[in-house]
């Protein structure tokens, strides 16, 4: 199976037998039923809609921490070494390699981002992709996890293969199975010649232990830490720079009215919706927002039970990386998960998505502040 020529963004999902929202009846998520075919996988990784139009020249680098500039220069250097690659073995926009051998490589099979959150980390990814004139693939480790439960372990190896760079963002180092797969399976791209690039965070409360995300991401992958130059990204979170830690609730009232007046939008009850995130699975979620344009949720409250919760934070990415505004009534979405899970081994997990879920219930409260439709 050959890879696809890039496409402008995630492909559509089949049909989600969701009825049309109308001005008194707003649709809601928990009728949807997506269904995406295993081949289109591969077609749909790409960056996230939210990152589409980021390029190096879009990155604005804090001058207050050095490395970010660094971390541009060099990233622009392996952009060049990965595009000589292509320039150097692919014909007609498919790659193709004289004498069954591709270029030889004249740097590092791949680069590690490591820094903390929102320091624009999968910015700089997502300009490496664009910066790459070959077919590259862009997804989360979650992503390529749940691709290799569609496909297959040789099936995605096989499908990945044809990639001239593979770029991963959030790579987990929370999950021993999920990681040694990724282990293995990034060995063997490596091995085929194709070239890599991910991002992980490091804790908030770890940044002062020096590269404490890199040690563990060296150690985990065994083999390849040898293969990767590790590049550390350093900053503060740009989603919280002199901004108040999350907008006050909407009275669920609000909530409901503004669905009702938003062709685009949806609404759930919180528990309902956590219910219904329980049989789709987690690689159709970005399905289940085809053409979502808000997401407003009444009655969230604290979340106790770790499942539940790990469920909401793959929403929470899918619905960062599509810049869905959430309207949301009830708790303070920065009080979603309790202090157990703020303190055991997901909590960067559950950080990251405080921190998109807050960023995207300001952007709700505008449209609502500003009576936007």
């Amino acid at each position: 199976m050959d890879a696809p020529d890039r496409p402008a963004g995630p492909a559509a999902a089949g049909p989600s037998h969701q009825q049309p929202a109308t001005a008194n009846a707003p649709a809601h998520l928990v009728d949807r039923d997506p269904r995406v075919p295993p081949e289109r996988l591969l077609a749909e990784l790409t960056p996230p809609p939210r990152f589409a139009g980021e390029r190096f020249s879009t990155y604005l680098p804090d001058p207050d921490h050095p490395s970010q500039a660094r971390a541009v220069h060099r990233l622009e250097a392996f952009a060049t070494d990965v595009a000589a690659g292509v320039a150097g073995g692919s014909r007609g926009g498919a790659r193709w390699w004289p004498f069954a051998g591709r270029p030889a490589r004249r740097g590092p099979a791949g680069v590690y981002l490591d820094g903390g959150f929102g320091v624009g980390k999968t910015h700089l990814l997502a300009s490496l992709w664009h910066a790459v004139p070959g077919p590259a693939a862009f997804g989360t480790f979650v992503e390529y996890t749940h691709l290799v439960g569609a496909l297959g372990f040789r099936g995605t190896v096989e499908g990945l293969s044809r990639f001239q760079l593979v770029c991963v963002d959030e790579f987990e180092l929370d999950d021993t199975g999920d990681t040694m797969l990724m282990s293995r399976l990034l060995r063997e791209l490596v091995d085929s010649g194709v070239r890599l690039a991910a991002t992980s965070n490091t804790l908030p409360d770890a940044l002062g232990e020096g590269r404490f995300a890199a040690d563990d991401f060296r150690r985990e992958i065994q083999g390849l830490a040898s293969h990767f130059d590790v590049v550390r990204v350093e900053g503060e979170d740009y989603r919280h720079r002199g901004l108040p830690p999350a907008p006050h609730p909407l009275a669920d009232e609000v909530v409901v009215a503004e669905a009702r007046r938003r062709a685009d939008a949806t609404l759930d009850d919180f528990d309902a919706l956590l219910t219904h995130l329980t049989s789709v699975h987690p690689s159709r979620y970005g399905a289940l927002l085809d053409g979502v344009r808000a997401v407003c949720v009444r009655n969230v409250h604290r979340l106790d039970d770790q499942m539940v919760a790990l469920r909401l934070v793959v929403l929470a990415d899918r619905l960062y990386d599509r810049d869905v505004p959430v309207l949301a009534g009830g708790d303070p979405l920065d009080r979603l998960f309790s202090d157990e899970m703020l303190a055991g081994g997901y909590r960067k997990k559950y950080r990251r998505a405080t921190s998109r879920l807050v960023a995207l219930a300001r952007e709700g409260s505008g449209l609502v502040a500003r009576g936007e439709g």
